[in-house]
């Protein structure tokens, strides 16, 4: 897309070894870390298999960085160590580490570890930008989200479901304490996501310690909302099923992003309506993913 090959290396951050060969290998100034195993159903289910993966993986990855004298890092959080909010909007000032599915627990572990890590070394600069619900794809419609299997994101099962793949959308709960008894979350167009990652490295620039953002658009939407939106950017109805509640589900959650537009200058720009038109674009240019 871009006209420039960027040098690509596979490897398991479970893997000491081979991750220190990667720093080895190149000049490294700063990492930005998105490795990690995001499904809240398959967490509960998988606990011990998430916790290697998403917390035994970023401590490699961070005594690696330190012994390479790699000491910036933008880091992958998630709304998910909030829990069952106590308030909304949800401010980076609420509780953390009440999780109620262990993804959650995992991400907070992290925080946790990367708090600790900067008090005891003034050297290291981290953003943890605590995301909320990405969705979307680029414009281009060339780049977007192909899930491995049965979709655990609700986007990509939405437009699954609206392109012919799947039958229907399961929707986990429909009484919860919301308008209409589905879940509320807060989604965030994936494009405004990867602009506040290039706003992040720019402040690891001004030496700025330990920095913790709500990414998000401070706007919640319930599941037939986004059903209903997708339907309006796709002309066609999409199916649904109403299913029991799945554990580890909160009701609601979504931001309050002052923080982020006081502090990092950074606001999204786009709305759901762009957010399902550029998912739909994606996804019937690319009905197979990237096969």
């Amino acid at each position: 897309m871009y006209n420039r090959t960027i040098p690509f290396e596979k490897v398991d951050l479970v893997d000491y070894t081979a991750v220190d060969k990667v720093f080895s290998k190149y000049k490294i100034d700063c990492v930005i870390h998105f490795a990690a195993l995001k499904s809240v159903g398959e967490s509960v289910s998988q606990p011990l298999h998430y916790y290697e993966n998403n917390v035994t993986g970023l401590l490699n990855l961070l005594r690696v960085m330190t012994s390479h004298n790699v000491k910036n890092m933008v880091f992958s959080s998630s709304c998910t160590v909030y829990g069952d909010p106590k308030f909304l909007p949800v401010t980076e000032e609420h509780p953390i580490g009440d999780c109620i599915n262990p993804y959650g627990a995992s991400k907070f572990f992290a925080e946790i570890i990367l708090k600790d890590l900067c008090r005891s070394d003034p050297e290291w600069n981290v953003v943890s930008l605590r995301y909320f619900n990405p969705i979307g794809a680029h414009v281009s419609g060339d780049i977007g989200e192909h899930p491995n299997g049965v979709p655990s994101n609700l986007m990509p099962y939405v437009s699954q479901v609206a392109v012919g793949q799947r039958p229907h959308v399961n929707v986990f709960g429909s009484d919860y304490n919301t308008p209409d008894g589905t879940g509320i979350r807060d989604y965030i167009h994936i494009v405004d996501l990867a602009q506040a990652h290039i706003v992040s490295i720019h402040m690891l620039d001004t030496k700025c310690g330990l920095k913790i953002y709500n990414i998000g658009t401070g706007t919640g939407y319930s599941v037939l909302e986004i059903i209903k939106a997708m339907e309006k950017a796709c002309g066609k109805p999409i199916p649904y099923k109403m299913c029991p509640r799945r554990e580890g589900d909160a009701a609601a959650v979504y931001a309050d992003a002052n923080l982020a537009a006081k502090e990092m200058n950074w606001k999204t720009k786009f709305g759901l309506d762009r957010m399902c038109e550029d998912q739909w674009r994606w996804q019937v240019k690319n009905p197979r993913g990237y096969e």
